[in-house]
């Protein structure tokens, strides 16, 4: 036994001395023979024509038929630097090079004059005409490099949602969006790049046996460039006409959480994100924000109360027009007594007093689960960066007068995504699912997954039924006084309007407003749900005024589009 331990020492031994030799002979290869060559080479590696090349996976939408289309991808061209200490005329050099480029005059000379650098970019993303041309002029201490950069052909288009790629601290990646959220599978290894010969030496061994490339790819979003420009442009008109603040939607797939279309405006070409005055723009509310939403909750509270055998349809109570609770005073929209009316009629006219009776008639903490039964105090788990939860700390008061607002989305507030994935329960048939935009990721192995998503049913299928036959009503012979009821198609849809809270001073504003409207359709086997938003529209009260029109638009295009048959 002590024979064979002293074998395995000395072969050990003898390993760890020959690595010693081996590291030690590279290292004085590296420092003594080469030294010079090498510090030369550290000064010539940005002008070195085989230099590695900027590479990243892309971000593909899918068109109605299945196409792939580039949402983020690689461009090539050139960039034009200078070598301050090979530049025998500064002067004559800008001179001749302005004539073909457009080049800043001060920066031009700061850069030329720092003598001791060998590399100075004047020019990026240039074309290959102009590359040539400035070849032509052959100018000592002038070079033209290949080169190549991330490309958003779209510009403005899903601009919060794609986000874009950047410095963060020293490392180059994606910052905002999908970018982000994806950049472990959308970054490349540098294979072709020196590499520092200890960092080879102690590489970590995961990095060695299981290499990144093999993880990356590129990744297939649900988006369809259609309806996104679709939607952008009305979310433009929307927001230009009531002058907002800001105005956003989301369409989706209530079966599967597959989104067709997110748009937010004002927006930002990607392509030119540098030059935005602040950061803020590059966030996406959606995802990130959270608002009172109004009125848009009190088919969850309808719902919950059917769905617990509270009321139903039919079910009727006495409306005086407002009601007392813990002191405060909650009123119907128009401060009046409607008399003895229906559920039906409380969607319908959008009753307050009606949902806060739906509550009284369940329970508070039976209300309570229900709505956070639907997710809105939690992430949903959308595949975008910076997801913020809902606030619902009220559904802790032992007071009655916080579930009553909450029956009408006051009081408690969610982000719009929350908010999109709480209504698909309705539209669904009764099932929470995961809102998201990665359909499939293809990996550069030549491998490719498709993502899916569980749900987790909520409610009852017949409960569902049951508030969409309400909510078609309400569309039908409500919603504008039934003019823009569609002969042919089932729209189930519900307005919002909320008072956006001081947080300053406490209360709630007395002329700030958001306004938002939900829907989908066919009603009764929904495939599309579109969701709008505006924040703060000037000299206007209601959604129905601002929002319902948009929402009508874009149904018809998305039953021209895709061409929805009828269902009635």
């Amino acid at each position: 036994m002590k024979s064979e331990l002293l074998i395995r020492i000395r072969v050990i031994s003898g390993i760890v001395f020959l690595v010693a030799i081996v590291m030690l002979g590279r290292l004085y290869f590296v420092q003594i023979m080469h030294g010079v060559d090498f510090s030369n080479d550290a000064d010539r590696q940005y002008t070195n024509s085989e230099q590695e090349l900027y590479n990243r996976g892309s971000i593909f939408l899918n068109d109605k038929d299945g196409r792939l289309v580039s949402g983020a991808t690689l461009r090539s061209g050139f960039t034009i630097a200078i070598s301050p200490k090979n530049l025998k005329d500064a002067e004559d050099a800008y001179k001749k090079i302005s004539t073909i480029v457009e080049i800043d005059q001060d920066s031009f000379f700061l850069r030329a004059g720092k003598k001791n650098d060998p590399y100075e970019e004047i020019a990026k993303h240039i074309d290959a005409d102009t590359a040539h041309a400035i070849e032509d002029l052959d100018i000592d201490g002038v070079n033209i490099y290949k080169d190549r950069w991330r490309f958003y052909p779209g510009e403005t288009l899903a601009a919060q949602t794609l986000g874009f790629v950047g410095f963060i601290g020293d490392e180059f990646s994606g910052r905002y969006g999908l970018e982000r959220y994806y950049n472990d599978v959308l970054e490349r290894d540098n294979d072709g790049m020196y590499v520092n010969f200890f960092a080879e030496i102690f590489a970590n061994i995961n990095s060695a046996v299981f290499k990144k490339s093999d993880r990356s790819g590129d990744v297939i979003i649900s988006v369809e460039p259609s309806v996104q420009l679709f939607l952008e442009n009305k979310l433009v008109e929307v927001n230009k006409e009531w002058n907002s603040k800001l105005t956003a939607g989301v369409i989706l797939n209530p079966q599967n959480g597959e989104i067709y279309a997110m748009g937010v405006y004002p927006t930002f070409n990607v392509n030119e994100f540098q030059k935005e005055g602040g950061s803020a723009i590059f966030s996406n509310p959606i995802i990130e924000s959270v608002y009172e939403m109004g009125s848009i909750i009190k088919p969850l509270t309808m719902v919950a109360g059917i769905d617990a055998g509270a009321v139903t349809a039919t079910t009727t109570y006495y409306d005086a027009g407002s009601i007392d609770l813990s002191g405060y005073t909650i009123s119907n929209y128009d401060g009046k007594s409607h008399g003895r009316v229906s559920m039906q009629e409380v969607l319908s006219q959008s009753l307050n007093t009606g949902v806060a009776f739906v509550v009284g008639e369940m329970g508070n903490k039976r209300f309570a689960d229900y709505i956070l039964s639907f997710g809105v105090g939690d992430e949903t788990g959308i595949d975008l960066p910076n997801e913020s939860v809902g606030l619902v700390d009220s559904f802790d008061s032992p007071r009655d007068l916080e579930y009553a607002t909450a029956s009408f989305g006051q009081g408690i507030a969610m982000t719009p995504i929350s908010t999109v994935r709480a209504l698909s329960v309705i539209a669904n048939g009764g099932k929470l699912i995961t809102p998201h935009l990665a359909k499939k990721i293809k990996y550069t192995s030549g491998l490719s997954k498709t993502l899916s998503f569980e749900n987790e049913r909520v409610l009852k299928e017949k409960s569902a039924e049951e508030i969409t036959r309400m909510l078609v009503n309400v569309v039908d012979d409500a919603l504008l006084g039934g003019e823009v009821k569609l002969d042919n198609y089932s729209v189930a849809a519900k307005t919002g309007t909320a008072q956006i809270a001081n947080l300053e001073d406490g209360g709630y504003y007395e002329n700030k407003f958001l306004h938002s409207f939900f829907g989908y359709f066919p009603a009764y086997d929904a495939e599309y749900l579109v969701f709008l938003y505006t924040v703060e529209p000037k000299e206007v009260r209601y959604a129905s005024q601002t929002l319902t029109h948009p929402f009508i638009d874009t149904v018809k295009f998305l039953i021209n589009y895709y061409e929805v048959p009828p269902d009635r």
